[in-house]
């Protein structure tokens, strides 16, 4: 158990105690919390405690606090407490509990840091499914880091994750596709609305069928699908499911869907076409389900595929990684769900806003349909694998971001990546060069680690114990951005530990809990760059 969750079972149990010998009707606990405070010299914890019992003990909160603070100070996992402001409890916990669970983390490994959060429910995430018309560019590989690395995260809390790609391969984008693979093979001008670079000249040259628009685009879709899959791979990042939008048209499940939604009322026939009552259920208007040509509409194609995902398939939770583009199509897709009588809360939709690079301190402007966009493969080839993830996951997914090529070049400590990874290597060269002095690398009992009272180690070890609070919070909050603000934080503490406290040629005891410490650190960083898909450096 987590020293947090300790912590909130002492505080439950003291609160249960004096309900008891207050002869009063315990209240609900629930709203108890054991949170971390935002300045260090608050202590490790605080605690609400006190503020939440006041109304049903018609007491001060701080005359509570007092009598909980008390108790309290008779556990041995309490070093000591206080009470500060309205009735909160500052906590500062015992230096035997850091180390017994500094040692514990380095025995255990990543396991140390895993929690059930999930439960083993079934999750599916969709993200990237840009359309098969051309080579992914970095707005695409900003939200395939995202969704890969949340994944990963969601995974690690006991989901079982399902990673997809939805192939929007037809439709009006595939026959412009054809019609501009066919013009560029005349020497005819583009249509408007095309697609134009120096792929689609490549496809031009090698297209040897006739000159109708959607043969043409159909044989291109698998080619660049190709390219597709390799660039990712690149990033590091494998799909378990690749889904055909066509798959969904050919089964007649868009019909279908249609068919459910008006047995439920929500459909209705004007002017030759169908329409979802969709504002009925929340949207700012009603939406076209089929034209009055026969053709059924875009939309009523993306809601055939969510009822195939949460009803066919049935994943208990679908999570879409969408583009600050496909905004407007939100309330119409949640309304869908609200009309099939899904439950909502079962699909949530992140939208990743824009993202731009730096190059000489002028923005790069780019586009996909002018053949001016900037492909992802040269991003990742400049910058890494690595660096490219770790950059693109500094930020939360609905904040604006930029990339500063030349800050991200930079072998310094000013470079986030730089800066981390060097953190995780000097502990391997550390580690290193203790083998190569013939140390002995012996694990540290928990009174030799408690014993390292340097403010420096003291930092690092509960920076360390942090770690698993904010895997659960990153999962919760669908927020992989947290993961790279610990590792900034935990990269700093082993900088500064190393900088202030000598390793090898401390003590051998010392150098023996040092030694411990470090190793610790190295487990810690290791997991939080696997949670985001980054491998961890031995030498720089």
């Amino acid at each position: 158990m987590a020293i947090a969750d300790r912590l909130l079972a002492l505080v439950t149990s003291a609160a249960e105690e004096l309900f008891e010998q207050l002869r009063i009707d315990p209240a609900p606990l629930s709203m108890v919390s054991i949170d971390e405070p935002a300045v260090a010299q608050h202590g490790d914890y605080a605690s609400n405690a006190a503020l939440v019992l006041a109304k049903t003990l018609a007491q001060p909160p701080r005359h509570i606090a007092e009598i909980l603070a008390q108790r309290l100070r008779q556990d041995v996992l309490v070093d000591a407490i206080e009470v500060a402001g309205p009735g909160f409890l500052n906590i500062w916990i015992a230096p035997w509990a850091l180390a017994r669970e500094v040692i514990a983390l380095f025995n255990d490994g990543e396991e140390y840091f895993r929690t059930d959060l999930g439960r083993g429910a079934t999750l599916q995430v969709e993200f990237v499914s840009a359309n098969p018309t051309g080579p992914l560019h970095v707005g695409n590989g900003w939200l395939a880091t995202y969704g890969d690395a949340l994944s990963r995260l969601m995974a690690f809390v006991n989901y079982r994750v399902t990673k997809e790609y939805y192939v929007n391969d037809t439709g009006g984008q595939i026959r412009q596709l054809g019609a501009s693979i066919l013009a560029v093979r005349t020497g005819a001008q583009v249509p408007e609305g095309g697609y134009q670079g120096a792929y689609i000249s490549e496809l031009a040259a090698r297209y040897e069928g006739s000159d109708d628009v959607v043969e043409a685009g159909n044989w291109a879709v698998p080619i660049i699908l190709d390219l597709i899959r390799t660039t990712l791979d690149d990033l590091g990042i494998q799909m378990d499911n690749w889904f055909s939008q066509a798959s969904i048209e050919e089964s007649g499940a868009v019909a279908d869907v249609v068919g459910e939604l008006a047995s439920r009322g929500a459909i209705y026939e004007r002017e030759g076409a169908l329409w979802f009552a969709s504002e009925s259920f929340g949207d700012s208007r009603d939406r076209v389900m089929r034209k009055s040509n026969g053709d059924f509409t875009y939309l009523a194609g993306d809601i055939a595929y969510h009822y195939n995902k949460l009803v066919v398939r049935g994943f208990s939770l679908v999570i879409d990684v969408f583009g600050a583009d496909h905004h407007g199509q939100v309330a119409s897709m949640m309304a869908a769900i609200r009309a099939l009588g899904i439950d909502e809360g079962r699909l949530e939709i992140k939208l990743g806003q824009m993202v731009s690079l730096l190059d000489n301190g002028q923005a790069v402007k780019f586009s996909k349909r002018a053949g001016t966009a900037i492909p992802l493969d040269w991003l990742i080839e400049e910058l890494g694998r690595d660096a490219t993830r770790l950059l693109i996951l500094s930020s939360s997914i609905d904040r604006a971001s930029q990339i500063d090529l030349a800050q991200a070049k930079a072998q310094s400590m000013e470079n986030p990546v730089f800066y981390i990874q060097y953190a995780h290597a000097r502990i391997s060269a550390l580690l290193r060069n203790a083998v190569h002095q013939g140390v002995d690398m012996e694990v540290a009992s928990i009174e030799a680690l408690a014993s390292c009272r340097h403010p420096r180690e003291v930092a690092l070890m509960k920076n360390l114990l942090r770690l698993g609070p904010v895997i659960v919070r990153a999962a919760e909050e669908r927020a992989p951005h947290k993961i790279v603000g610990w590792l900034m934080g935990a990269a700093s503490d082993f900088h500064g530990f190393y900088h202030d406290c000598p390793v090898l040629s401390a003590p051998p005891a010392e150098r023996t809990a040092r030694l411990t410490l470090a190793r610790a650190t190295q487990v810690a960083l290791a997991t939080a760059l696997d949670l985001l898909g980054v491998a961890p450096l031995e030498e720089m």
